[in-house]
């Protein structure tokens, strides 16, 4: 992260020079020479060369002369820090405290290694060590925040799924992904790796300069070779971090022009698009403050404002996000704000970036998160009020999480991190939201028949939705509902009674399924129910028949201007008048049962019909029992004719049954 390591050593520069003018004047005249070799290399940035200097010097120094030991140390820790090497970092602070080196800031900076190591236990020790010392560090105190609770959000991510982005990853650094404008089929990178234009290699992180890069989907969506961007953005200096209008005709970005004399800040350039090149930067003049940096832009979604990032007096502390208008409005010319106290911390905000619903999304390191820069989104509740939110993993991450793009309307994009690099080097990863999609299917189809592809399903939410679904040809049906709703489900079709469910959508996140089956009785023919028991030659029910029994009576509740005739049947086996006055006996019996659980006595008639009518097969039964026909009449004739004793016995138990039929369908209906 070249650009972002800048900064901050261009805003500590003065601070660290003095430092190490001091910790150098601890020595005798014979101090070694790569010590003040190391130390030229500091004074300019060049970190890189001066952390192989302080090694060296440390590897010849005495472990008895401790005082020694610990100044070179020290040094070589903020070398590594500074180029994010943060396990290198982390045994160099170890051994500055070790060798007593004075400095308390070197417990903080060790737990900042520490957590982003992911040692939290040690990370939360030395923070404490530090804040006995400090106790008013606000920093400190969000740090040990974060280091308790790290661990705790690792195991409980947030639903995006993260992947790195091999496409758009080269060897070096690769950060920033920037959608060009809506364009989502451009991506435009910052990146250190060879092809870029410069020569020099960076003191700062041991790479090239960083350059901007674009890469283009072919007509299959996958991102083809990544290549310099055309035009005259690119210079021999730090370039990238890029944002565009949302027409993609212009581009803002950062450059950091560096200098052996004297500090240079960073800068936001502009250039506009000639068909597809890129023409000449001008640099953006946004205050007169000329020793402080402006990078990181970013244009709001309706292209009024640039937003960015800036150590600019008048902050909350370190680097603050701010807004500068761009738009056609000649009264708002040059306005200038920060973004507030609600957004900045005494940390460093930076990398702003603006969400699928123009929330506003930006990098900290000054809010309890999971160490390093975190990805926070900031959405606006009111004029004056924002709501901020943590990431979480694993978009964040004990590293530096920041440079997010997210696809037009989409919870999905690009960001970078230098997670899981020894190196501190940066590199592109995608994430994406899993959308919530709460699915409800089934079948409508006849009772005990089948599909019934005129059916039309009603939908009644207590959300005040309504909607009418008509099935596919094979019954089937599929509709997304709405998470957190109670609906009232009505399965109907002409010449069919009504059948009705109920169904309450959970608040559960992703894809959820629902399932409800609708079974439709006829009305023009006598319906079977099922599961009807009586004692042995009795009318008695027994238990088991009360889930059918229930079953009919919501039927009869959700069709109340039917009325039916309930009759009961029996096998040819006993004498006709035994069985036709056993059979009247249970056909009142379910009548009973009825009434007494709220079905009008004038709808229901019982009807004992013994043997006389023996059942007619339909086709749906041939499926079970491939030695019936379709049509076939189960009397005594043909079931004496059938040769095999089981065969017989079914037949014998499908006469035993329970059945109803519509009588009329306008009881009460026009009173």
């Amino acid at each position: 992260m070249a650009i972002y390591q800048l900064l901050i050593i261009m805003r500590h520069s003065i601070h660290i020079l003095y430092l190490f003018i001091a910790a150098t004047l601890l020595f005798s005249c014979s101090t070694d020479k790569a010590i003040r070799k190391g130390d030229q290399y500091y004074a300019i940035y060049e970190y890189v060369e001066a952390a192989k200097q302080y090694k060296k010097a440390y590897r010849k120094t005495s472990a008895k002369d401790k005082p020694k030991r610990g100044v070179i140390a020290w040094k070589m820790a903020e070398c590594y820090r500074k180029t994010n090497n943060a396990a290198r970092a982390m045994g160099s602070y170890k051994n500055a405290i070790r060798y007593k080196y004075p400095d308390s800031l070197a417990h903080r900076h060790l737990a900042e290694a520490l957590l982003i190591n992911g040692n939290y236990k040690e990370a939360i020790e030395n923070y404490e060590t530090y804040l006995t010392i400090a106790a008013d560090d606000k920093l400190a105190q969000v740090g040990l925040q974060t280091a308790r609770q790290s661990a705790e959000w690792k195991k409980n991510p947030s639903r995006y799924i993260v992947k790195k982005a091999d496409e758009l990853n080269g060897l070096r650094s690769d950060y920033c992904p920037m959608y060009v404008g809506s364009d989502t089929t451009m991506i435009v990178t910052t990146s250190t790796r060879k092809e870029a234009t410069g020569t020099d290699i960076s003191g700062v992180t041991g790479q090239k300069c960083a350059d901007l890069f674009l890469t283009k989907r072919n007509d299959k969506g996958k991102w083809q070779k990544v290549e310099l961007i055309q035009g005259e953005t690119n210079s021999a200096y730090e370039d990238g971090a890029c944002a565009f209008t949302p027409d993609g005709k212009t581009m803002y970005f950062t450059r950091c022009v560096t200098d052996e004399q004297f500090p240079r800040f960073a800068a936001i350039y502009r250039s506009a698009r000639k068909d597809a090149a890129w023409g000449k930067p001008e640099p953006i003049k946004i205050s007169s403050d000329t020793l402080c940096s402006y990078a990181h832009p970013a244009v709001s979604p309706d292209g009024e404002w640039l937003y960015f990032a800036s150590d600019m007096a008048g902050g909350m502390g370190g680097f603050d996000i701010w807004r500068f208008y761009i738009g056609g409005n000649q009264y708002k010319a040059g306005i200038l704000e920060n973004a507030g106290e609600q957004i900045n911390t005494e940390g460093n905000e930076m990398f702003p970036a603006f969400g699928p619903n123009n929330e506003l999304y930006f990098s900290s390191n000054g809010y309890p998160g999971m160490g390093g820069l975190d990805i926070f989104c900031a959405s606006q509740v009111n004029d004056s009020t924002y709501q901020i939110n943590n990431m979480m993993a694993p978009v964040n991450s004990n590293a530096d999480d920041f440079g997010i793009t997210f696809a037009p309307n989409l919870y999905r994009g690009y960001f970078s991190s230098n997670r899981n690099d020894a190196r501190g080097w940066d590199h592109i990863y995608s994430f994406y939201l899993p959308e919530t999609v709460h699915i409800l299917s089934g079948w409508l189809y006849e009772k005990d028949g089948y599909e019934l592809p005129k059916g039309i399903i009603h939908m009644i939410g207590n959300d005040g939705s309504k909607n009418s679904i008509g099935v596919m040809n094979d019954g089937s049906f599929s509709v997304r509902v709405t998470p957190g709703v109670e609906y009232v489900l009505l399965g109907t079709c002409k010449g069919y009674l009504n059948a009705m469910q109920e169904l309450k959508t959970t608040e559960q996140t992703g894809k959820v399924e629902y399932s409800r089956n609708f079974e439709l009785a006829p009305i023009t023919r006598p319906v079977l129910i099922d599961n009807i028991f009586y004692e042995f030659a009795k009318a008695t029910l027994t238990p088991e028949s009360t889930a059918s029994l229930d079953e009919l009576v919501k039927l009869l509740e959700n069709n109340p201007n039917v009325t039916i005739e309930l009759s009961a049947h029996c096998d040819f086996r006993g004498s006709d008048k035994y069985n036709e006055k056993l059979s009247q006996k249970r056909a009142e019996a379910v009548v009973n049962y009825l009434i007494e659980h709220g079905i009008e006595a004038e709808r229901l008639t019982a009807k004992g019909y013994g043997e006389s009518r023996p059942k007619t097969v339909l086709k749906k039964l041939t499926e079970k029992y491939p030695f019936l026909k379709e049509n076939d009449v189960l009397n005594e004739q043909f079931i004496n004719a059938l040769s095999g004793e089981e065969e017989q016995e079914i037949c014998h138990q499908l006469n035993r049954r329970t059945e109803f039929q519509v009588l009329r369908t306008t009881y009460k209906l026009y009173e």
